[in-house]
């Protein structure tokens, strides 16, 4: 079986832009994740989602990856950016969608 921090690299490694969230883009779980995939959504730009409440080992994997303890986490490619309030600080000033152009 792989390693979980394997997994979580093959996954950024694999795409763009990768949000790791609470529910997914239909379904968020919680206000900050839903805050996040309205932002990548208001960016228009592809983006996967992983649904950390799904798996244990994944929701204490990335916070360990990327040494940042709260769920939402974007990564861009395959650079860790922070979590919703970031995001939306990000994207207030501009910087966000040059991230992610």
């Amino acid at each position: 079986m792989e390693n979980i921090k394997d997994v979580i690299k093959k996954q950024i490694a694999n795409n763009k832009v990768v949000l790791y969230m609470k529910g997914d883009r239909t379904l968020p779980y919680c206000g900050f994740s839903a805050k996040a995939v309205k932002l990548l959504t208001l960016c228009k730009v592809e983006f996967m989602t992983v649904n950390v409440l799904e798996d244990e080992a994944i929701r204490e994997g990335v916070k360990e990856f990327s040494n940042w303890p709260t769920i939402p986490q974007l990564f861009i490619n395959g650079e860790f950016i922070g979590g919703s309030d970031i995001m939306s600080e990000l994207f207030e000033s501009g910087e966000l969608q040059k991230l992610l152009a």
